[in-house]
């Protein structure tokens, strides 16, 4: 009922009962609704004594492990996974609405399809290129994301955004969101390791792994099957025996000192450093060994090189993948591989960075990661452990659809790429979101970094508002102030 308001300046009293019940009901209503406004922070109870020990995720995984496979310089998205039938028919011709187009390297010139065929392949028929054939042939295990959109076009900050949410240097990664969050199954090996590329490391290095403003204890540990982790050997004349006893005498006197510095937090964290350094020199040779790897499995992943320099880095990049199986195997947390590093050699030799000759650069490139990466998910998923594991591919932004001028390759386009995810919790054989009909730049079902990254925390059972950090009076997020869980591609 609305009453007519009165001439009289002061609030009627019949006026007043009706406003006043409407509102308590209002009040009544939002109670029931829950409560509104930002949910409040969950920050994990660590205990610097044992950084790594298992702890609760917010809500039941889906995955329990992470193994990401980071393509460093850029993938183009038109020569992989991202098929594009108008450019194929549109070759030669302007980008329309891009006249004198200037990217990152400078001009564009016309629209240019792949030099490779794009089939399709399995159940889902799905189009892939023929420079990935072995990838293509596990499309069907795959779930596409066509619709990334970053914010930067420059190979280091596109790293650090991939990897840490942030451009800039000084972030924690996802490995070290993850395993701060979670811990590690297993006690003996680092709950984070960093594989790099066999010929060296990306182009942001220690940043992409990095443990930012967290807690020195998640940061990556970084090694790989070509150069283990240095001095672990026990030193000549010093027996197995004698060296165990040594550890355990060192430990109770650890542990005797520590005593007189209850809640030292630091002293406690260098300890636990100490240790785990003491167990990992028995664990880390073991799981790096591939001695014992059958030869069917270094086949699959094609770990056998041909004799010449491509299959010789094929071969070592293969080692890396099946060291990252084995880490898996042993409960790590968060593995992070690197396929390609900073540019050693010229352009587009080291990594994926392909500006002026794409169709010889990605030759190379093609055949070092196809293989070893499709391999990688076979094995997983002929182990069982691809249930509880996600894997997810990704590189630091897309490529243009067109070629530079004086050049045979595409430059930077952070507009739109695609990345892919694979294994527990995602769907299987599906393409999530698109780009217009030249692969320039996402228009459906956009997908940014940080809707990426909370998809990946999601999948691990972590509700990424939440999972926070304090750090010079702001609550730190993975996602920033961003980001939203892309429903569209869970099982």
């Amino acid at each position: 009922m609305i009453l007519p308001q009165s001439d009289n300046s002061f609030l009627p009293r019949r006026r007043f009962l009706v406003d006043t019940g409407m509102g308590l009901g209002a009040i009544a209503l939002r109670s029931l609704q829950g409560p509104q406004g930002p949910k409040s922070p969950i920050r994990p109870t660590i205990d610097p004594g044992h950084p790594y020990a298992p702890r609760p995720p917010h809500a039941v995984p889906r995955a329990k492990n992470v193994v990401v496979i980071f393509c460093s310089g850029a993938v183009s998205q038109l020569d992989t996974f991202d098929y594009k039938p108008e450019l194929i028919r549109r070759h030669g011709q302007a980008l329309p609405g891009h006249d004198n187009l200037v990217t990152f390297q400078g001009k564009q010139g016309a629209l240019t399809k792949s030099p490779w065929a794009f089939r399709q392949r399995g159940q889902s028929g799905k189009w892939t290129s023929d420079l990935m054939p072995h990838l293509g042939a596990v499309a069907d295990k795959l779930c596409f994301v066509h619709s990334m959109r970053g914010t930067t076009n420059t190979h280091g900050p596109g790293e650090n955004f991939m990897s840490t949410g942030s451009a800039l240097d000084g972030f924690p990664s996802m490995g070290a969101w993850a395993t701060y969050a979670l811990g590690s199954v297993d006690q003996d090996l680092p709950a984070y390791v960093a594989i790099p590329d066999p010929r060296g490391k990306p182009q942001s290095s220690a940043n992409n792994w990095s443990p930012g403003f967290l807690p020195a204890a998640f940061q990556g540990t970084d090694f790989n099957a070509t150069n283990p982790i240095r001095n672990l050997a026990r030193p000549a004349g010093i027996t197995a025996a004698n060296d165990a006893k040594s550890r355990e005498f060192l430990q109770r006197l650890n542990r005797r000192h520590a005593q007189g510095f209850e809640g030292d937090t630091e002293l406690a964290a260098r300890i636990a450093s100490h240790e785990l350094a003491a167990r990992m020199q028995l664990a880390v040779p073991e799981v790096a060994d591939l001695s014992n790897e059958p030869e069917h499995i270094l086949k699959l992943y094609g770990a056998v090189t041909d004799g010449s320099k491509t299959g010789d880095v094929r071969a070592a990049y293969a080692r890396n993948c099946i060291l990252a199986r084995r880490l898996v195997e042993r409960g790590v947390r968060f593995v992070q591989l690197f396929n390609g590093s900073y540019q050693t050699g010229g352009e587009g030799v080291s990594n994926w960075d392909g500006h002026k000759d794409l169709y010889n650069q990605y030759s190379r490139h093609g055949q070092v990661l196809d293989q070893p990466t499709a391999g990688l998910l076979r094995d997983l998923e002929q182990r069982g452990l691809l249930a509880d594991t996600l894997v997810v591919w990704c590189t630091e932004f897309g490529r243009m659809p067109t070629f530079q001028v004086g050049a045979q390759g595409r430059d930077h386009n952070p507009n739109g790429f695609t990345c892919w995810l694979a294994g527990a919790g995602v769907k299987h054989g599906y393409s999530h979101g698109a780009t217009d009909e030249f692969g320039y730049e996402a228009i459906e079902d956009v997908v940014t970094v940080h809707d990426f990254h909370a998809t990946i925390l999601h999948l691990l059972g972590l509700d990424h508002l939440r999972l926070t950090y304090y750090h010079n009076g702001l609550e730190r997020r993975l996602t920033d102030v961003a980001g939203e869980v892309v429903r569209g591609v869970l099982a």
